[in-house]
């Protein structure tokens, strides 16, 4: 699963019994050697649909690692890209990326929970990062990224189809949810990554009580599974155009309209 460059047996202990901050700050400097790390293939997916739905012109990574996804914000937004994590050894080594010709970057450091912007982004991304935040956070989470979008921005994220219980990775993945509860009952401080707690219908539902209007791309480079359904798909949730949502209220869910809303001064994108 790792490459020599990779981290040791020992180095992943000693950082699965840290902190989540600390634990990424001691995984930084390997981190694109790990398993851990989105595969281009999803990124470049997903830069390839935000494309079609583009141009933007300030784009945020939340919870952006070491600078991964905002490669892919580089590729579609023209004025300025950001990331935004709480681990300062992850934002270290993603300011030692090597600059592409393009849009202004920056790193932030802050806690995805409190974000220290409004209404700043036409675009938030972010990859492999839900699993350190709990059901009962992603209100919250989704909240302050609605904050964060102007009036018809768009956050984006991918999101892989659940493996069934006759493939060996659903029994992989039970088996490290499992290992992580046992080890944040009895070890403080808690290290937070649940691979099985991110529900797409309960996440679509989060996402529009926040105030969003959700779509669901299918990505095609990844194909069908045998019922048909795509093997990844991009969430798409959209804040409302100014006027849609004064002051950032919220539409009580039974008054809610599920059509997707436009960008302010673009069409809707074919679905």
């Amino acid at each position: 699963m790792f490459s020599p460059e990779g981290p040791t047996l020992r180095e992943l202990a000693v950082q699965a019994l840290s902190s989540v901050e600390h634990g990424y700050d001691l995984l930084a400097p390997k981190f694109d050697h790990t398993p851990f790390r989105t595969p281009d293939s999803v990124l470049d997916a997903v830069a390839s649909a935000l494309k079609r739905s583009g141009p933007y012109e300030d784009g945020l990574d939340l919870c952006c690692g070491t600078g991964a996804g905002a490669d892919v914000l580089a590729t579609v937004c023209r004025t300025s890209v950001t990331g935004v994590d709480f681990s300062a050894g992850m934002l270290e080594v993603a300011r030692g990326r090597t600059p592409a010709p393009g849009p202004r970057m920056s790193w932030v450091r802050a806690d995805a929970r409190a974000l220290p912007f409004t209404a700043a982004f036409d675009l938030v991304v972010s990859f492999g990062a839900f699993g350190h935040f709990l059901p009962r956070e992603l209100p919250g989470l989704f909240a302050q990224v609605h904050g964060a979008l102007r009036p018809g921005g768009c956050f984006a994220f991918p999101v892989l189809a659940p493996p069934r219980p006759s493939s060996p990775a659903f029994w992989m993945l039970l088996g490290f949810d499992a290992a992580m509860r046992v080890r944040n009952a009895v070890w403080r401080p808690p290290f937070v990554m649940y691979y099985r707690a991110f529900r797409l219908g309960e996440v679509r539902a989060a996402l529009e009580d926040a105030g969003f209007s959700v779509t669901l791309r299918a990505l095609p480079e990844f194909g069908t599974r045998r019922d048909g359904s795509p093997r990844v798909r991009m969430v798409e949730a959209l804040r409302a155009p100014d006027g849609d949502d004064l002051d950032g209220a919220v539409t009580p869910p039974g008054e809610r309209t599920r059509g997707p809303a436009t960008r302010a001064g673009r069409p809707p994108a074919d679905r």
